[in-house]
């Protein structure tokens, strides 16, 4: 089991330039450390939630817990703090467009892995609540940031009687099947994107399309 500075190393080195390190196959990669630090990172947010909101539901802290720690979200906080800049990986993983949005904030996730084995659950706590969440997260602004555009959208067709559709076009990337979303509002194509995830393709090709008519969450 890593600890200390070879735990940070290994955090920071992605599965595709690590080495087989155990005649079962087993590689020095940050995966391990991935798995250590997303319970850390949720069990610690959770409970930051609970005493910050203390008169707010299941539901309510549910919701927000996982707009903090969803994979978009850590890969952004990752870049945000630099992180991104320590990383070990091979650049053309990086041609995998779910790597893209997800090999830093799995770092994150990593990195806090190694902290807790390196600090415990104090010093790991501390790093979470001191550096990441009062720092760099706006908890309060983050409960008002709508994640449903797609809801969102096909509520205002309907309020406005117009029709939308939201058109797949599916591709391969290697093993990776990819969806290419294009929003049709009214008859013309608006907002479009592409994800391995066709739920979050149809989200991002959404909000583009609520930046794209200059939309508010208020409309």
């Amino acid at each position: 089991m890593p600890n200390g500075l070879i735990a940070y190393e290994q955090a920071l080195r992605h599965h595709s330039v690590s080495r087989t390190i155990h005649h079962n196959g087993y590689k020095d990669s940050n995966e391990r450390l991935e798995y250590l630090g997303d319970a850390m990172l949720n069990a610690i947010v959770a409970e930051f939630l609970f005493k910050k909101y203390p008169f707010k539901d299941e539901g309510f802290l549910t919701q927000l817990r996982s707009k903090i720690v969803s994979r978009e979200s850590l890969n952004d906080l990752a870049i945000k703090i630099h992180l991104n800049l320590l990383v070990e990986y091979d650049r053309k993983a990086m041609q995998n467009i779910n790597l893209r949005n997800s090999i830093f904030g799995n770092a994150l996730e990593a990195f806090i892995g190694a902290i807790f084995l390196d600090a415990g659950f104090d010093g790991c706590k501390k790093f979470i609540v001191d550096n990441l969440l009062r720092f760099h997260i706006d908890v309060d602004k983050l409960q008002f940031t709508e994640t449903n555009y797609k809801g969102r959208l096909i509520e205002y067709a309907q309020k406005n009687n117009k029709p939308i559709d939201f058109e797949v076009l599916e591709t391969l990337d290697g093993k990776n099947k990819i969806y290419q979303i294009t929003v049709k509002f009214d008859g013309e194509e608006k907002g479009n994107a592409q994800h391995t995830s066709k739920k979050k393709a149809e989200q991002m090709a959404a909000q583009k399309t609520f930046e794209l008519m200059k939309l508010t969450l208020e409309n």
